[in-house]
């Protein structure tokens, strides 16, 4: 049985920005633990740029994020097993893994969940047809031109217009393909503004949106897809019906967090985000398991992400050290109303003392409103916005001293819709 104060299961950016602040904050047996041959996580294959203007105050592309973290990790003697499955996680904080020699049993004093999240496939939304091959989704074609080397495809359809499905109908036409749409069955994309201006609009490709794919056509290669119009319930509306020849489908159409171990642990998990459901210092429903990153609500952008990771990071390093911040304090639920999706976190440590920092989603496309945060009657905090779209995360940061007395529920609610 090996032993380490703090184990992290996940080597992107959020396992790596916890271990970094764990470190800082006087934790030195830390192992951090990656199923790949690499750290870094999904950013190894953004080779694309846009990362870290928060985090950083200029744009890298994600190796670029991921090694100024690698460098930290390296630099501070953070140890880490790569080609390593965590199989199981126990109440009392055991973990079994499977490692190139075999299986390793390591016994932590906490425990940081930072697995990442996994594409939904084509059985997930029901698509039509055979599943010949051409038939992708767009992380794992991103991964296999970008760091493979191998080119997926000359004539292109992209199914969900969600930033990698956005991101690929770029790269694949800089690879000299042919991106003939994408195909959005919402009446907006779920991707950022920018990465629509910046990949389609520039390149001239076509956006479908209210629209699905409901066939794939070919038996051991897809030769095209069936398209329609949908109505507002996103039925297909007959006689809409296109045909567009391809010999590759990308499938964009969402994020699923990867929660197995969660589940299996017994850890309670929010039935919006499907990731677990954590108090304002990251800690799950597990006394001393914290979680952070995409395997807890899918992010738009790294920045919040790192951002994320350093409260789990700082706060396993004070339970490990016996200091727990939610220890005899009221735990406070946050609930979305008119016009939010969800929040994360789910409780507010009443009187915490780093405060708080709320994400959040909108349910739909608002102009000129106003984000209003209370408890009971008492408004914590207003924000106008100009625009929300559900594609952009929202982070309010709440200060210490606007949770010290919080005693009733926290709502976020959009006012003037």
């Amino acid at each position: 049985m090996l032993n380490y104060d703090l184990v992290i299961i996940g080597g992107g950016p959020a396992g790596l920005g916890a271990a970094v602040e764990a470190k800082k904050n006087g934790i030195d047996s830390i192992l951090i633990i990656e199923r790949d041959w690499e750290l870094g996580g999904i950013l190894n294959q953004c080779i694309h740029n846009g990362f870290g203007i928060h985090e950083f105050k200029e744009e890298l592309t994600g190796p670029e994020y991921a090694h100024r973290f690698i460098k930290q990790v390296k630099e501070n003697n953070i140890e880490y097993l790569l080609n390593t499955m965590v199989l199981e996680i126990s109440e009392e904080k055991e973990v079994i893994a499977m490692t190139d020699n075999g299986l390793i049993m390591i016994e932590a004093k906490s425990i940081i969940l930072a697995m990442g999240c996994r594409e939904r496939t084509a059985g997930a939304v029901g698509i039509g047809g055979y599943r010949p091959s051409g038939v992708y989704t767009a992380g794992m074609a991103q991964r296999l031109i970008n760091m493979e080397g191998l080119m997926v495809g000359k004539e292109v359809v992209i199914y969900g217009s969600g930033d990698i499905g956005l991101i690929m109908a770029r790269r694949m036409t800089l690879e000299g393909a042919k991106v003939k749409c994408v195909v959005e069955i919402s009446t907006h994309s779920s991707g950022l503004n920018r990465n629509i201006a910046q990949c389609l609009d520039d390149y001239g490709i076509p956006l479908y949106l209210s629209h699905n794919i409901s066939t794939i056509h070919g038996k051991h290669r897809i030769e095209g897809v069936t398209i329609s119009k949908v109505d507002e319930k996103w039925n297909p509306i007959p006689g809409t019906e296109e045909h567009i020849s391809c010999d590759t489908l990308l499938l964009s159409i969402g994020l699923i967090p990867e929660n197995e171990l969660t589940v299996n642990a017994g850890i309670e998990l929010n039935k919006t985000t499907n990731g677990p459901s954590v108090k304002s210092n990251m800690e799950t429903s597990m006394k001393g398991v914290f979680s952070c990153g995409n395997v807890l609500h899918v992010h738009d952008i790294v920045d919040f992400v790192t951002q994320e990771s350093r409260v789990a990071g700082r706060n396993a390093a004070n339970y490990i050290k016996g200091f727990d911040d939610s220890e005899d304090k009221l735990l406070i639920e946050t609930k979305a109303l008119d016009g939010i999706s969800y929040i994360v976190p789910n409780k507010i440590i009443s009187g915490g003392k780093d405060g708080a920092n709320l994400y959040m989603r909108s349910k739909n496309i608002y102009s000129n409103v106003t984000l209003e945060i209370k408890s009971g009657n008492k408004i914590i905090k207003s924000k106008k916005m100009r625009t929300m779209i559900p594609s952009e995360m929202i982070n309010i940061p709440l200060k210490p001293e606007e949770i010290a007395d919080l005693k009733e529920e926290l709502t976020v609610e959009v006012i003037g819709i």
